[in-house]
């Protein structure tokens, strides 16, 4: 994290002044009105799904409850205790171990790590299942070396299930935990680690006492990001064929031809993830942990330098991560590209790239602004109903993009009619449809479903500031928007920048929304990849993913790199 000197007022001066000076507390209605406002546009969706799963006659529900439910909750929830799992132990081992230890290629791992980010489910999905067929390269060497003949000859673990779904989750998920808790370890371990060795204690009772309990808001932040994105996946659950309650939703939707029901299985689902927010703000409601900024150190403290053969197993233990998540799907995805070369300059793949740039980049500058001001807001006020606005903006990522998209689709139509019918009555003129269908519909759909991720990204940053810095520069002259832009933008950059990166690459990514609410001829990548795979030739395909790959791989090794240099900074 930046220290902000020279480019504002610093915290020690602040602070330091601020002993001395009263300050004085104001409600801020104008921030509560805006924040209730964008609160009121993010949960319209889910009011007009609830609309729509009121409206059913309940004759769905002996079946789902019966045959449905049950099986689709426990499967749920035994994926998400498995992703959880394996996220935290690959996240937070890795993040310490570049951060901590000494080794070979360390600098190169370290930004390496982030690439599965890069790779959406469903990508990843489609190639584990080539990777682990039986045709596949592994168990064509598996025959080679031990001379099996027929798969009656071996027994190999199936992929196409509950913890295969969860294993190709976490291999392309536990960036999100790698990413948040690098940061805590970088601007705080290190020093923490160093005056606890300092007292005798040991690496291993460092980690355990120390830094786990000082790392546990960024992984709880990490760790709920990565359960709601599994919750809302749908493309590896369906291909590996695990009835999770999102596949329920839809085959209940498309296959039983029963909105209402499929509705009403979404509203469980959001029950679920808002028991997911409740828990991570309750595991974090005593966590407040900033750096102390009264020295600033020119020489970072050292890592500790592996020796013997603990100096290359590191190394080989990180690349892992890096060849599960991102070297399988580049690797399968890349063999069928080369032998369509010619698509890199189809006119089709270049349109979906600049759309999906397009929506990325403007969804990730108006989410970054809008999760800002509200936990601004929050910090400003300290209310009760503010920090449950701020709650309330997150809940669209609770929701599976296809279900969100329909019920923003809903309130996106009647405000057109609406305005139409107006415009009819008093100009004399029709206005058509302004919003249903645009492109400004797709970016509406994607800042709602990742205001949270922006929000929990920039909170586990500002959840490490002094709580009266603000408050503190006030009463030394500054207004309130000064001192968020003096001192509390400079000191949150690397937050800021996490959150940006992670609402273009998951941008980029989306699928199921942008499938409803995409005008008529506009494409993304990602539609593209999937038009060609509901054709029965995802290998058309290809070319288009390799380019989702690279579209998103490339802010997210620049994020990595300047995160690391803007931390070691501020030791």
């Amino acid at each position: 994290m930046t220290s902000g000197a020279g480019q504002g007022i610093s915290g020690e001066a602040i602070a330091a002044d601020a002993r001395a000076l009263p300050v004085k507390r104001s409600r801020h209605p104008l921030l509560g009105t805006l924040a209730l406002a964008i609160a009121v546009v993010v949960v319209l969706p889910v009011f007009s799904l609830v609309f729509v799963a009121l409206s059913g006659t309940g004759e769905d529900w002996p079946h789902l409850i019966e045959n449905v439910l049950p099986g689709a909750t426990r499967t749920t929830l035994a994926l998400l205790v498995m992703v959880a799992a394996l996220t935290s132990v690959a996240g937070v081992a890795c993040a310490w171990a570049v951060v901590a230890y000494d080794f070979p290629f360390r600098r190169m791992l370290s930004w390496a790590l982030v690439l599965p980010l890069a790779v959406p489910p469903y990508l990843a999905a489609y190639a584990f299942g080539e990777f682990f067929h039986y045709q596949g390269p592994v168990q064509s060497l598996v025959r080679a070396v031990f001379g099996f003949q027929t798969i009656r000859d071996y027994w190999f673990p199936d992929i196409r299930s509950t913890w295969g779904t969860a294993f190709v989750l976490a291999s392309v998920l536990y960036p999100y935990v790698y990413l948040t808790t690098r940061i805590v370890f970088l601007m705080q371990g290190r020093n923490i680690a160093d005056v606890a060795r300092t007292l005798g204690a040991s690496p291993a009772r460092v980690f355990w006492r120390v830094l786990l309990p000082v790392a546990r808001p960024a992984i709880v932040a990490g760790v709920a990001l990565v359960l709601m994105e599994s919750i809302n996946d749908i493309g590896a659950a369906e291909y590996f064929g695990v009835r999770t309650l999102t596949v329920a939703v839809y085959t209940t939707w498309l296959n039983r031809g029963s909105l209402e029901g499929g509705a009403q299985i979404a509203i469980l689902m959001l029950v679920l993830v808002v028991l997911l927010l409740v828990a991570e703000q309750w595991a974090r409601r005593r966590q407040r942990f900033h750096a102390g900024r009264g020295t600033h150190l020119k020489v970072h403290p050292p890592r500790l330098a592996l020796k013997g053969w603990t100096r290359f197993a590191m190394p080989a233990a990180l690349l892992l991560p890096i060849l599960s998540g991102f070297g399988v799907p580049i690797t399968i995805f890349g063999q069928y590209a080369s032998r369509r070369l010619e698509q890199f300059a189809s006119p089709d793949v270049a349109r979906a790239f600049v759309n999906s740039l397009m929506t990325a980049s403007i969804t990730a500058v108006v989410t970054v602004g809008i999760a800002l001001f509200l936990l601004n807001a929050q910090r400003l006020s300290k209310t009760r109903s503010m920090a449950a606005m701020v709650r309330l903006a997150s809940v669209g990522y609770a929701l599976p993009g296809g279900i969100l998209g329909l019920g923003l689709l809903f309130v996106l139509a009647r405000f057109d009619n609406s305005v139409d019918a107006f415009a009819r009555a008093y100009l004399g003129v029709s206005t058509g449809l302004l919003l249903t269908g645009s492109a400004a519909a797709v970016i509406l759909a994607c800042t709602i479903r990742f205001v949270a991720l922006a929000e929990g990204a920039i909170r586990s940053g500002m959840e490490k500031l002094p709580g009266s810095l603000d408050e503190a520069a006030r009463s030394l002259g500054k207004t309130p928007a000064q001192s968020a832009t003096s001192v509390l933008l400079p000191l949150l950059k690397p937050a800021i920048l996490t959150a940006a990166v992670l609402v273009f690459v998951d941008t980029v990514k989306e699928l199921s929304a942008t499938i409803l609410l995409r005008p008529f001829g506009f494409s993304t990548l990602a539609t593209h990849v999937y038009e060609n795979a509901s054709r029965g030739v995802p290998e058309e395909g290809a070319v288009a993913a390799i380019v989702i790959i690279i579209t998103a791989m490339v802010p997210v090794v620049l994020l990595s790199g300047a995160l690391v240099r803007d931390a070691e900074a501020s030791l």
